[in-house]
């Protein structure tokens, strides 16, 4: 049986991507949300919402949706967690899916959309600040980072780069980031933009509270921005 031709996303094409993150947007959360988003390509969610909000969204768009968890709402992070199967433990406990509410997790790993070819690398959680799930040091976040490196090669081998957008939780180190702890950027952010240039870093975790406050930043060759409750991410397929 001779496999199916994929359809090559035209080049030069502008499509949008709905990227949500950390509250619930009343303009999203509501049944007219169909007509105001139906022409986005895919969604894209940097953390802290219920699954139950990622699962609205792709029911009422039927579009893939991309996620990354961040240090809040965890109640279903150990469901995409691999864990050693043994017969005498709770099977909620070792019940491991990549798609949940109609959601793909992408944290730590990398993805690439069927539809428009765009590659996506995710990174999700926190800088430890209590010891709680999903946060981490600089060095264990260069090390999650590191482990991406055999996939990213294969990318620049057979897709021509590394990586289009790398979706994050927290944002790299002195941008959009805050002076406390648990709102301290990630170091190995910026190691990551400077050497597989990702057109875009997405990231959550700090709130707008003003929505004419800034939200983009140029580093390196890459466009960060925070996309706090709903940000509409237009890109050119090349």
């Amino acid at each position: 049986m001779k496999e199916k031709n994929k359809k090559v996303p035209e080049k030069g094409k502008i499509i949008k991507i709905l990227c949500v993150s950390d509250s619930v947007d009343p303009i999203v959360y509501s049944q007219n949300m169909k007509e105001r988003y139906n022409d986005v390509s895919f969604i894209i969610g940097a953390g802290d919402l219920k699954m139950r909000y990622y699962g609205f969204i792709v029911s009422m768009l039927n579009k893939p949706l991309y996620f990354v968890f961040g240090n809040h709402d965890l109640k279903f992070l150990k469901r995409f967690r691999k864990k050693d199967t043994n017969e005498f433990e709770n099977p909620d406990e070792t019940y491991y899916v990549k798609n949940y509410f109609g959601s793909t997790y992408i944290g730590g790993k990398i993805v690439r959309d069927k539809k428009t070819g765009l590659i996506l690398a995710g990174m999700g959680g926190s800088m430890r600040y209590n010891r709680g799930e999903n946060q981490y040091s600089n060095r264990q976040m260069y090390m999650k980072v590191f482990r991406l490196f055999p996939k990213l090669l294969f990318n620049k081998i057979f897709h021509g780069r590394w990586v289009d957008i790398l979706v994050t939780h927290t944002p790299p180190f002195g941008i959009h980031d805050g002076e406390d702890v648990c709102h301290t950027g990630f170091k190995a952010f910026h190691w990551f933009m400077q050497k597989f240039q990702p057109r875009y870093l997405l990231h959550g975790h700090v709130h707008l509270l003003d929505i004419n406050q800034k939200r983009e930043f140029m580093c390196f060759n890459t466009k960060v921005i925070n996309v706090y409750s709903r940000y509409i991410l237009e890109v050119e397929i090349k």
